[in-house]
């Protein structure tokens, strides 16, 4: 008798489904940055002047691969915090160290 209860428990205990490591959503943090970036509203502005509303862009990072997600977080993560100069800028402080320099 206690044999049979012994191999009804481990038949069961093997018949349990086991969490393996890539059941884990890692790439469900990363994704959650990635749409939090997209919550930021000087990105839904850009977007918007795209053509791109924040709910289709949402669901177009829903619709990515785990990989194309951690392949954009990676890109996102590359960029600079402060952002670039545009033409504009650079021109524009250019004219300004003219003057000054003229002044002076």
């Amino acid at each position: 008798m206690r044999t049979l209860l012994r191999t009804i428990a481990m038949a069961v205990a093997l018949a349990a489904p086991q969490a393996y490591a890539g059941m884990i959503g890692v790439e469900d943090t990363e994704r959650d940055r990635v749409k939090s970036m997209l919550e930021r509203p000087e990105l839904a502005t850009q977007l918007e002047k795209m053509g791109v509303s924040a709910a289709d862009a949402r669901a177009r990072v829903d619709a990515m691969t785990p990989e194309e997600v951690s392949q954009l977080a990676g890109r996102l993560d590359q960029l600079a915090a402060g952002g670039a100069l545009s033409n504009q800028d650079l021109l524009l402080i250019v004219i300004l160290l003219l003057v000054l320099i003229i002044i002076l």
